[in-house]
């Protein structure tokens, strides 16, 4: 158990060994970034047992990866089930085709002319790429770059799966696309198969309030009974709705090819069922800290595989240590959980009136929890989110049995800056 600021921690239990971790790590530069690649794999074949339960295909959601070599070894993993990228720029779309990557869909929708020119220009050299519209101006300028450059390109329509209450008054979900009903998708899906340059080919439908959303955090004890309220009830509502939308694109003649939906926190309830042809994780391989707070039990079965290093470098009192580093807070809403959790070695914790800190992060010590550390020794931390992680490293190191057996570049480390 972990403790940061008065909250207890549920941590899925690690092989990793503390004593073996630095060992491997002797030389290495602190701070550094590394992946446990055993228990990624692991985690890859968990993943693939419950798709392959589901009898969905899954596509990788490279946002939650950001390292070529990683990708690979996940939709390698995979096998057969593992199918195509998600990416989340048109920019990576770009990078990741020049590196061999298929079947790609972007999932937020481009406006700018140079993402435009960038997925036509994709679409014309047969790349396999389709690129997501929510609204008819973003869909005419996509179909003027496609006319353009002389192809045809594929576009996903993005639909809003948030749960809404009391007339729209209520809101649970993120703020993505417009199209929320049936008949908005069904006249959009129109407009797309009458315009040149682009073809309608599927939809996008990502229930976050299911996938996003952990219902056991520590760190908001009393909220956690209203989100699994909240994920169960939107589960059941959004997979009805989709499904609802597919029928009734099907009576209409403009079948998708493709609907995507899911994430790590609901392949359980993502099925054929509501309307999806295949799923998309990618924080479920690497399993950061935020991942740890799920009921469900294919979340729970998961192990933390990515990891970052720092140093201990002052000791200002006999109960706390101080790295050099560590301030890696993750995107989103501002709160406790956005803060990465010191992992290694157990019985360290986050002082409230300092937290992460950009140069420096003091460490309290338990003194009943038998640590020993000095300084000179590397603490391991967990950021709360898998892909923002490799924003703050150029390489990966990659451990296996105790060892670094591999270093791998990340985006970062390939000069590559997408958002």
């Amino acid at each position: 158990m972990l403790v940061s600021g008065g909250a207890s921690v549920a941590y899925t239990p690690s092989v990793l060994d503390y004593e073996g971790i630095r060992g491997a790590l002797e030389g290495v530069e602190l701070p550094c970034a590394f992946v446990d690649v055993d228990a990624l794999d692991r985690n890859i074949a968990r993943v693939r047992a419950l798709v392959s339960r589901q009898e969905l295909p899954l596509r990788v959601a490279s946002k939650s990866v950001r390292v070529v070599s990683l990708l690979r070894r996940i939709i390698d993993g995979g096998g057969s089930l593992f199918q195509g990228v998600m990416c989340f720029s048109c920019a990576e779309a770009v990078f990741l085709a020049q590196r061999g990557f298929d079947d790609l869909l972007i999932a937020y929708p481009p406006f700018q002319k140079l993402d435009l020119n960038r997925v036509a220009r994709l679409s014309a050299d047969g790349v396999r790429v389709a690129v997501m519209c929510d609204s008819p101006g973003s869909l005419r300028r996509l179909s003027r770059a496609g006319v353009e450059h002389g192809t045809t390109v594929n576009t996903v329509l993005c639909v809003d799966m948030s749960l809404k209450a009391l007339g729209g008054r209520v809101h649970v979900g993120v703020r993505r696309s417009p199209l929320h009903e049936e008949q908005a998708v069904l006249d959009l899906a129109d407009q797309a198969s009458s315009l040149p340059g682009v073809n309608f080919y599927g939809l996008m439908g990502y229930e976050a309030q299911v996938a996003g959303l952990g219902d056991a955090n520590p760190f908001e004890p009393r909220a956690n009974v209203v989100k699994s309220m909240v994920r169960r009830v939107s589960a059941f509502e959004l997979g009805r709705r989709r499904r609802r939308i597919v029928d009734a694109l099907g009576r209409a003649g403009l079948t998708p090819v493709l609907v995507n939906g899911g994430g790590s926190g609901s392949l359980d309830t993502t099925t054929r069922a509501t309307g999806v042809t295949e799923v998309t994780a990618g924080s479920a391989f690497l399993k950061p800290h935020l991942f740890d707070y799920f009921r469900n039990a294919h979340m729970q079965e998961l192990e933390p595989a990515a990891f970052f290093a720092v140093e201990i470098t002052r000791r200002p009192t006999p109960d706390i240590v101080t790295c050099l580093g560590g301030g890696y807070i993750a995107s989103g809403a501002t709160s406790p959980d956005k803060q990465p959790l010191p992992y290694l070695p157990h019985g360290l914790s986050l002082l409230d009136i300092e937290g992460a800190g950009e140069v420096q992060t003091p460490l309290r010590v338990a003194h009943d929890a038998g640590v020993s550390v000095s300084v000179g020794d590397p603490v391991i931390f967990r950021h709360a989110k898998a892909g923002e992680l490799a924003e703050r490293f150029e390489r990966y190191h990659l451990v296996s049995a105790g060892k670094v057996v591999d270093t791998v570049p990340t985006y970062r480390g390939e000069g590559q800056c997408f958002l």
